[in-house]
């Protein structure tokens, strides 16, 4: 393992105590490197400080004179820009007292919807240093979605590039909008079709801010100040707004740090879109604490052959991809490892055995799956050189004690029960882990319900095997009985994508007379296959061989999946479906039936 450099105000001994805890801290997990279980035993939270800022006391330290890259864009036409540690430092520093000048206030809210250009990284710098607080955003968002965030955000600021803001001017609200993009000069307004309340906003030039000294802001915030709020992605309700400290979010992503495998001198890339949790995470926070160099491929559209060049031609040591691609990447079919890749990993949703085994065979590395919400950093993975269990999320990270509670009763499930399933939840006895967000924004109830009986519910179901490892196995929402037997739906798609004409499933329980509920699946086709009879009953088929009676696939259904901006799959919209059918007692034409088949009795 590379040794971390040490530059600025720690090598000459004037780094402030928080400092040099995170460091201890960082440098205890980087050297137990491989043996997990050391670091496990060993690490602790470090006790950085009340006024503990991230982007002034651990940021600009490592950035101080550090010409090293710390991100390197490449767009689709293959130009590309490195940004260097000391660059990024003097620039957020601009745009930090930029900012302040503007009025910008201490605990306001901040909108930050850019996408991967290193705007985003100054400006995220830029708020965390003078104490504003950062929504980030997704560009993809529609003026209905941001006309709520902005409202419920209470948000005074907005960054965004040129070409999106005039998304902000169709609805109302005491904010300003930065343009980034655009000509300097003074405040304009954008010029267009004024909407039916005449509410053309001003736009103030990003540019602006490179007027101003690249000298140190004064700190403005700290600890357990707020710092980041993130919208939840609405899977099963409307979003929530969760708030993150400066002790929270970026201390609490030492455990992400640690998950990723990432070390000084790496180039680490993740497929994420700007405005997620994990966009933050692994292109923010975890490298960074890692003075690792952030790699960013902004393409266009997904094609297997350039991503596996560039991480080969980039030098990419770590690669975090969320299931989707691993999916793809499979299904494409090249065998040969990108030349200095070291760890490869999956988050976002859990990943299928099958795709674990391919890449196994084929570049001898173990996709290692981890484990979080927006409500928390990484808090169980596979962590490096961790025996990797097919299915299986990991262990619990440094730090946190995870453990399993019974639905029915909200009490704890003894370690060493067998086979334990049940809630996953963090332990909060003893003052708990400092990972875990401050709290859901304006709803203290949702809070409260949170951390009922001193533990942080995650509303997740797993099983724990002897051996401590923990299986997903669905949303407490999701999974339903069929014939008194629980079902997960993530078992079950599981399954199915071993079948080459599913690309991707959702499955959930339709209401049944005689079993409560049948398994329904929702199939996404790949390409070359069509919505027909001979593709049902192949489809069918193979899960009535691969899945037990009780979760066979009884009904199958041909459709685009719904998804949430973020990807993920809302099966409450199909759950709701099937209950509407079900009290109309109807049968959609395109829906294929087990007892269409009945050639598959005889299999």
């Amino acid at each position: 393992m590379e040794t971390p450099r040490t530059t600025g105000p720690i090598a000459d001994g004037t780094a402030g105590a928080g400092t040099a805890a995170f460091r201890a801290a960082r440098d205890q997990l980087l050297a137990a490197g491989d043996d997990t279980a050391r670091a496990r035993r060993e690490f602790a939270w470090p006790e950085v400080g009340d006024d503990f800022n991230w982007a002034h006391d651990w940021f600009d330290v490592i950035a101080d004179g550090n010409d090293d890259v710390a991100l390197w864009i490449v767009e689709d036409d293959d130009t590309e820009a490195k940004h260097r540690f000391d660059a990024l430092r003097r620039r957020s520093n601009r745009v930090a007292n930029w900012l302040v000048d503007l009025g910008v206030q201490p605990g306001e809210a901040v909108m930050l919807m850019l996408a991967n250009r290193v705007e985003l990284w100054e400006s995220m710098l830029a708020v965390l240093k003078i104490g504003a607080v950062v929504l980030p955003t997704a560009i993809v968002l529609a003026s209905t979605d941001l006309e709520d965030r902005v409202e419920r955000g209470g948000v005074k600021w907005v960054i965004t590039d040129e070409a999106d803001s005039e998304k902000f001017d169709w609805f109302e609200g005491d904010f300003r909008v930065i343009a980034v993009g655009g000509a300097r000069g003074a405040e304009r307004v954008a010029i267009g079709i004024r909407n039916e309340f005449d509410l053309n906003r001003p736009r103030i030039p990003y540019a602006d801010a490179d007027d101003f000294p690249d000298t140190p802001v004064e700190r403005r915030a700290g600890g357990d100040d707020p710092a980041i709020v993130y919208f939840t992605s609405g899977t099963t309700s409307k979003p929530k707004m969760v708030e993150h400290s400066h002790r929270s979010y970026p201390v609490g992503h030492l455990t992400t740090m640690y998950w990723l495998g990432v070390r000084p001198g790496d180039v680490h890339m993740v497929i994420s879109s700007p405005g997620w949790g994990k966009h933050a995470w692994s292109a923010f926070f975890a490298p960074w604490h890692a003075e690792a160099t952030i790699y960013v491929d902004n393409y266009a559209k997904f094609e297997p052959d350039r991503l596996l060049a560039r991480l080969d031609r980039a030098g990419v040591t770590t690669f975090c991809a969320p299931p989707t691609v691993w999916r793809m990447l499979i299904q494409h079919g090249r065998t040969d490892k990108p030349r200095a890749l070291r760890e490869a990993l999956s988050a976002g949703e859990p990943l299928n055995p099958e795709v674990i085994a391919r890449i196994r065979e084929w570049w001898g590395l173990e996709i290692r799956d981890g484990y979080g919400q927006t409500e928390t950093t990484a808090i169980i993975a596979n962590a490096p050189a961790d025996s990797v269990v097919p299915g299986s999320m990991g262990r619990p990270l440094p730090g946190v004690d995870i453990v399993l509670v019974d639905q029915r009763t909200d009490e704890r499930i003894p370690a060493d029960r067998p086979r334990a399933e049940g809630e996953v939840c963090v332990e909060l006895r003893g003052g708990g882990p400092l990972n875990i967000m401050s709290g859901y924004i304006g709803n203290d109830e949702a809070t409260a319900d949170r951390r009922r009986g001193e533990l942080f519910h995650t509303g997740d179901v797993a099983q724990r095997d002897p051996e401590g490892r923990y299986t997903f196995i669905g949303r407490v929402d999701d999974i339903f009985k069929s014939s008194d037997y629980k079902v997960s739906p993530f078992e079950v798609e599981s399954a199915l994508i071993e079948h080459p004409a599913v690309a991707e499933a959702a499955v959930v329980g339709a209401p049944d007379d005689t079993r409560l509920n049948i398994t329904k699946a929702y199939v996404q086709l790949a390409a070359g296959w069509e919505p027909d009879e001979a593709t049902a009953f192949e489809v069918l088929l193979h899960a009535r061989q691969a899945l037990p009676p009780y979760m066979r696939v009884r009904r199958l259904e041909f459709a685009d999946l719904p998804k949430t901006i973020s990807g993920k799959i809302r099966r409450v919209e199909l759950r709701d479906r099937e209950q509407q059918l079900a009290r109309r007692a109807e049968r959609i034409p395109n829906e294929w039936r087990e007892e269409d088949f009945p050639a598959l009795k005889r299999r």
